[in-house]
């Protein structure tokens, strides 16, 4: 069996600042991490690889050059390959001209049962990329997985709901992105490190795809950031502590103090 994983270094969200001037991000200084979603959807496929034989797994990222790191990362996890899709062709793409990039990538390595992708990236809590991916490359698509098993050449999977879930039954091959209660993501192994190190990891520029220049970056995506902020901080709440009584009456008291009643 062949699994492909995307994944995304991405800045660490606790320690993110805005430009008060530009309104950007400010992103000299601020530690990269591999994004949470996207660790849980890497520990499915490896617990697959540990459960089954013949599992090849392949991590994808597109990235800055630097994104490397995050990749030896996974390799150290237990992921066999990794493959970095990097030029600065890539540069501003938004989710519609990122997947095109990372389908391109994916057509490439060539032959997959499964791709597993992070439900989405904290940096920018669009949950897009997966789904286009699947589109781009014609395969089902199983969102918000926080269970799954293979049956023969199918997937059976749970897939999250607000309320609830429902159980989904789809042929491979096919694309799932996952939840955080999908599982718990392992750490690095310690030998594998030292490994992960001595690898090779390919980069994929623009020349190396399937895809033109006018279907990446800043230019072909359609999306458009007006403004980054970050909201003001609201008070602290408070604890009101007494009888049943007591607690209700400090609540009108402040509510109409409050103005809301």
């Amino acid at each position: 069996m062949k699994i492909i994983v995307c994944v995304k270094q991405v800045p660490d969200t606790t320690e993110v600042k805005i430009d008060k001037k530009t309104n950007t991000l400010i992103r000299e200084g601020v530690p990269s991490i591999l994004n949470p979603d996207d660790a849980n959807a890497l520990e499915q496929a490896l617990a697959i690889k540990d459960e089954m034989e013949d599992v090849h797994i392949t991590v994808v990222s597109m990235g800055p050059p630097q994104a490397d790191v995050m990749l030896r990362e996974c390799l150290a996890m237990g992921a066999d390959e990794a493959v970095l899709v990097s030029d600065r062709a890539f540069g501003g793409s938004d989710t519609w001209a990122t997947s095109n990039a990372i389908a391109s990538a994916i057509r490439k390595i060539g032959e997959y049962d499964i791709i597993f992708a992070g439900r989405q990236a904290i940096d920018g809590d669009t949950a897009q990329v997966g789904p286009q991916i699947s589109e781009k490359l014609d395969i089902p698509q199983v969102t918000y997985v926080e269970g799954m098993e293979i049956v023969g050449d199918k997937v059976k999977v749970q897939r999250q709901l607000e309320d609830g879930y429902e159980i989904i039954e789809a042929p491979m091959p096919v694309l799932l992105t996952a939840v955080k209660e999908l599982n718990e993501p392992r750490h690095m192994y310690i030998d594998k490190i030292f490994d992960a190190y001595k690898k090779e990891i390919p980069v994929f520029s623009i020349n190396d795809v399937d895809i033109t220049p006018e279907q990446v970056g800043l230019k072909a995506s359609p999306t458009r950031v007006f403004r980054s902020f970050t909201p003001e901080v609201k008070g602290q709440g408070e604890i009101l502590r007494g009888s049943d009584k007591e607690v209700a009456a400090r609540l009108v008291s402040e509510f109409k103090k409050a103005h809301i009643i």
